[in-house]
């Protein structure tokens, strides 16, 4: 485990929180300090840690990695931000984003050619870790001369096939 600043700080509110819950039970320092101490652990990895976890949006980032990518699909947003940070596929081929992130997986509409566009690749990073998250996060890889030129990040409603 690390022991980070912030997990010092949550640890010291939540026991304050509890020594003070602990002294409308009972005013004896003897008995709420201890039992606070012994209850704080479980009050904060029980209770306080997974809500935390429910209600904000912080995901893990991970380095990009090919196999990763092609192999999970759901956990593509955990290396995206490294993917933008480092320019890894900026001024890349089409055939080089192809070894690394696979084929795409939809291509973008073109209105004025009544069509797809070959230039504008498209691929699911999957749906952030969150109580209210309701969309899926997803990227457009847009080449101009056979050349990546643009990252486009954005999101999308999540739609469910109906079954006949």
């Amino acid at each position: 485990m690390i022991i980070t600043p912030l997990f010092v700080l949550f640890l010291v509110i939540v026991f304050t929180l509890i020594l003070l819950f602990m002294n409308t039970i009972d005013k004896r320092k003897w008995i709420t300090i201890p039992l606070s101490i012994v209850i704080t652990p479980f009050v904060y990895f029980y209770a306080f840690y997974p809500l935390l976890n429910i209600f904000s949006s912080y995901h893990h980032e991970k380095y990009f990695d090919t196999k990763v990518w092609l192999s999970n699909p759901g956990f593509r947003y955990e290396m995206f931000d490294n993917v933008l940070e480092t320019d890894t596929l900026m001024g890349k081929s089409k055939e080089t984003v192809t070894e690394l992130l696979g084929t795409y997986e939809w291509l973008s509409w073109d209105d004025a050619n009544n069509g797809h566009d070959e230039n504008k690749w498209n691929y699911g990073l999957g749906v952030l870790p969150g109580a209210f998250n309701s969309k899926s996060e997803a990227v457009e890889i847009v080449f101009e001369n056979n050349k990546v030129s643009q990252l486009n990040h954005y999101q999308q409603a999540i739609k469910f096939d109906a079954k006949e």
